[in-house]
């Protein structure tokens, strides 16, 4: 169907009603959808909604006689460059004559603002006078922005011809002042967004190297040269045909998925959601098994980002020399090719990259050993991106770039600021052929907050940090551990390749480990570091997963872990490693928890390789010294050593191994002075431990006595990271659980009194669970994550057969998800001694050590019906159940962990 047939043009006055119009606009819309639907261009669908528009406001603006009014009406905005997606805001400008607006006019125009809303077009407005435009123009660029992109609609023309005089660069916002305007800006607009162009859910008009950056671009040659479209850029020489349809593409590309999100969700929304992300990349034609038609578009996407925000740069960057004038000049050399204006790093030769590619990694060894450059001048970068354009190999197919490239990784400011830039200007995509695959490539889940070149990026920033003395307030392990490594480049090659396979089918971190052996040999590394860092990178994951998914207080844990780490390098550059990807992986992803876990488990490990792997530990004497030690404290308390005695022969030998005498002490003391009271004993501590708070509970051992504690924490918003389950000889529980508020700091002070009582509570009736009444969030409702359950191998002390069963559960992290484990756990018959609660994201794999109430491990037959009822009673719900919209954190009242 033609567009002008459901053109308003062809109704008669007498028929342009509310309905009718709604019913044409209804009709157009389904229309533009058929016709994107059907591939047709992308500029001629954007600029035929605003010509609808144009049409439509104009016969209503007759309708409402305003065509015999002194009234003009005027497009602003996106509407004023003629650019409307489907639900794209209709910003109007209705411009009087003289000082005041007639009443009757006025009411009359509020009329027909009032239409314009009931035909549900989402329309910004402003009346004015010239000079009050004028006035609010020059407070506000935005407004000014506007002012200047007006476009003619209808009504008395001489208005819009005298609004277009006054706002002549003459007399309103000189280019100079507009560009510095314009500049800073964007400046704050991308400090929004942390600077990076790389978040999972990005905004497709004001993220860095989005819709926006190009409209400033728009803005500065408009204002400065008259240009009125991207082409005409090309005739100032700012924009050469090449760039001009680089531009043209990125726009187009964004364009087409900022038309599809609107048809997707109805409305006028820029942010690319979860939620949504699904729908539009089917409707841009992404194909693929799961969720890879999702990852294809956002991986399309972030490499338009890159290329906008690099043209925007360099041309910025040129605005700047010739609005401003801004040409540096103190040009000093500071080697036969390179020179300095002013901070920004310049290419004597013009054709040097493409003579000598050699001469890229030269240029950012140069970055390296002059910490005063801040950047790359506008020409040279604009030579950089041609020179990368036409490489015929890879430049670590050439010797003397590999021989620079280590030269930059050996150097102390190597993998700061000259890698960042690499990065930034593709130079690393150009250099290694693996990290060209995962530019731009994103994981559709809620864990990894970037894309993986962007986390492996701000990975190894993390460990150039660590050289800083001032890393010692955050990471100081690692600022003592990194400053004494002899070879730190070996730890940045592993960072570069931990996850350089993510995208590719198989295990990444085996894939990694044989694209960083060949990196190493061929970068003539001697078979000892090669093999080091290829062990890292299959292994990069350890001591993440044993410090949080696994019991650092078994000895065996340790031992076990410790032969797989062998020796002390390995030791620490593997506690380096964990750190830096923990933190770059998201930025609410770390805290005091985990870095105390990590902390204890590498101090642990370091004792362990000391001794000897061949020298276990003897657990008697240890369980002795902590005895010994807790008797000290409770002596300087007065606390009778009689009633100590015989509290403690209560206990059994696994509380004094995993407890440290600051606990057992406050523990005894508080239980000798609680007495035969039958109430149960909570106690929250006042300080910190291991960086969450912990809770104790000592009380008559009940059923399903860890699902009523669960969710009781659970009511009160806090989340359990670690809880050790004990029991003593007469049948009373010495639990303590390791809690954190959902920012990740300890419980706050003015929450341990109702946390308390509402334990107090709970515990008097464990039988009666109260599970959150909370749905999903919406990103929780775009995942299906089945339980998995899996028994893990575990062998005792001396390898005789362990006296627990070890249990990892999988599933989607939903709300009361303890509490229906523990409740699994109490139906079966089971006893919970210790749990690690993970989460990743959208899913859970927690860490369960149990036994029959008998004490015994699990047989085949009781590990299979637990399996069977864990899965039946935790799979998730098909996605599509209502949830709560606003709730946009993810966590359904768990932290998220790495």
């Amino acid at each position: 169907m033609d567009a002008s047939l459901l053109s308003p043009h062809l109704l008669p006055d007498d028929q342009l009603t509310r309905e009718n119009c709604k019913e044409y606009l209804s009709r157009f819309l389904a229309w533009l959808h058929a016709r994107f639907d059907a591939g047709d261009n992308i500029i001629e669908l954007v600029a035929t909604r605003s010509e609808y528009m144009d049409e439509l406001l104009t016969r209503l603006w007759q309708k409402f006689g305003f065509d015999k009014t002194g009234l003009t009406l005027i497009a602003v905005g996106g509407y004023g460059r003629g650019e409307l997606h489907p639900h794209s805001d209709i910003d109007l400008l209705i411009l009087y004559e003289g000082d005041e607006l007639d009443e009757v006019l006025g009411l009359r125009i509020g009329e027909f603002i009032t239409l314009l809303w009931d035909l549900k077009l989402e329309v910004g407005q402003s009346v004015r006078n010239v000079s009050e435009c004028i006035e609010q123009g020059r407070a506000d660029i935005t407004v000014a922005t506007n002012l200047i992109e007006a476009r003619y609609i209808t009504g008395r023309l001489a208005g819009f011809e005298q609004l277009q005089a006054a706002t002549q660069p003459q007399h309103f916002w000189p280019s100079e002042e507009f560009f510095r305007a314009k500049r800073e800006e964007q400046s704050l607009r991308h400090q929004q967004f942390l600077g990076t162009a790389y978040k999972l859910e990005p905004d497709l008009k004001s993220n860095p190297g989005g819709l926006r950056d190009i409209q400033t671009l728009a803005w500065v040659a408009r204002r400065h040269f008259g240009a009125t479209t991207l082409f005409e850029m090309t005739s100032h020489g700012f924009l050469n045909r090449a760039e001009y349809r680089e531009l043209l593409d990125c726009q187009n590309f964004l364009w087409k998925v900022r038309f599809a999100l609107h048809m997707a969700i109805n409305k006028g929304d820029n942010r690319l959601l979860f939620d949504r992300q699904r729908t539009v990349a089917q409707m841009l034609g992404f194909e693929g098994e799961g969720n890879g038609p999702v990852e294809q578009m956002m991986k399309r996407f972030y490499q338009t980002v890159r290329r906008v925000a690099e043209l925007n740069e360099m041309l910025l960057q040129l605005f700047d020399e010739a609005i401003l004038g801004n040409t540096a000049m103190d040009v000093r050399r500071i080697s036969d090719e390179f020179q300095l204006r002013g901070r920004l790093i310049d290419a004597v030769d013009s054709e040097l990259f493409g003579r000598d590619p050699a001469a890229i990694l030269r240029l950012f060894y140069q970055i390296a050993q002059h910490p005063e450059i801040v950047g790359i001048h506008s020409a040279t970068l604009r030579q950089l991106r041609e020179a990368r354009r036409t490489l015929s190999c890879w430049l670590q197919d050439l010797p003397e770039c590999r021989r620079l490239f280590m030269a930059l990784l050996r150097h102390p400011g190597g993998i700061g600021q000259p890698l960042t830039l690499m990065h930034k200007y593709g130079i690393l995509a150009a250099y290694l052929p693996q990290w060209n695959l995962i530019v731009g490539q994103m994981q559709f889940d809620m864990f990894h907050a970037y894309t993986v070149d962007e986390h492996t990026h701000r990975l190894l920033q993390n460990i150039h940090r660590f050289a800083n003395p001032a890393s010692r307030q955050t990471h100081p392990l690692c600022h003592e551990v990194f400053t004494q490594l002899r070879k730190p480049e070996l730890l940045s090659i592993a960072a570069l390749f931990h996850d350089i396979a993510k995208g590719r089918r198989g295990d990444h971190s085996e894939l990694g480990a044989v694209d960083a052996l060949e990196f190493c040999q061929l970068h003539g590394l001697d078979r000892y570091e090669s093999r080091l860092v290829a062990w890292l990178v299959r292994h990069h994951l350890l001591m993440s997963v044993t410090a949080q998914r696994r019991d650092i207080y078994d000895p065996e844990v340790v031992s076990d872990f410790a032969q797989k780490v062998r020796d002390e390098l390995h030791l620490d550059l593997l506690y380096c490693l964990t750190v830096a990807d923990i933190c770059a992986t998201n930025d609410t992803l770390w805290n005091d928890w985990k870095g105390t876990l990590l902390r204890e488990l590498y101090f642990a490990t370091q004792k362990a390789l000391r001794q000897g792997l061949e020298n276990p530990p003897d657990m008697r004497l240890k369980i002795r010294e902590n005895q010994r030690q807790a008797r000290q404290i409770l002596a300087q308390r007065e606390v009778p050593e009689e009633a100590v005695n015989a509290l403690w022969s209560d206990f059994k030998a696994d509380y004094f191994l995993r407890h440290s005498p600051e606990q057992i002490a406050w523990h005894s003391r508080k239980i000798l002075k609680h007495g035969d009271n039958p109430a149960p004993l909570v106690l929250i501590g006042k300080q910190p431990t291991r960086g969450g708070s912990e809770v104790f509970i000592y009380c008559r051992d009940t059923p399903n006595l860890f699902a009523t504690v669960a969710s009781a924490l659970d009511q009160k918003n806090l989340n359990i990271h670690d809880a050790q389950i004990m029991s003593s000889h007469s049948g009373y529980v010495l639990d303590t659980f390791i809690v954190l508020e959902p920012t990740g700091d300890p419980i706050s002070p003015n929450r341990t009194a109702t946390i308390k009582k509402a334990l107090e509570k709970a515990l008097q009736e464990p039988g009666k669970l109260v599970l959150r009444s909370k749905p999903l969030s919406r990103r929780h409702r775009q995942f299906s994550v089945p339980t998995r359950v899996v028994f893990l191998p575990h062998k005792g002390p001396n390898q005789r057969e362990a006296r627990h069963t070890l249990l990892e559960l999988t599933a989607l992290d939903t709300p009361g998800l303890l509490a229906r484990i523990g409740a699994v756990f109490q139906q079966c018959g089971l006893s919970l001694h210790a749990a690690k609660i993970t989460t990743i994201g959208e899913r859970v794999e927690d860490f369960f050590s149990l036994t029959t109430l008998a004490g015994e491990p699990l047989t085949l037959a009781e590990q299979q019906a637990l399996e069977e009822r864990l899965v039946n009673q935790l799979n998730p719900q098909p996605p599509g159940e209502e949830g709560d919209e606003g709730s946009d954190n993810g966590l359904s009242g768990r932290r998220i962990s790495f």
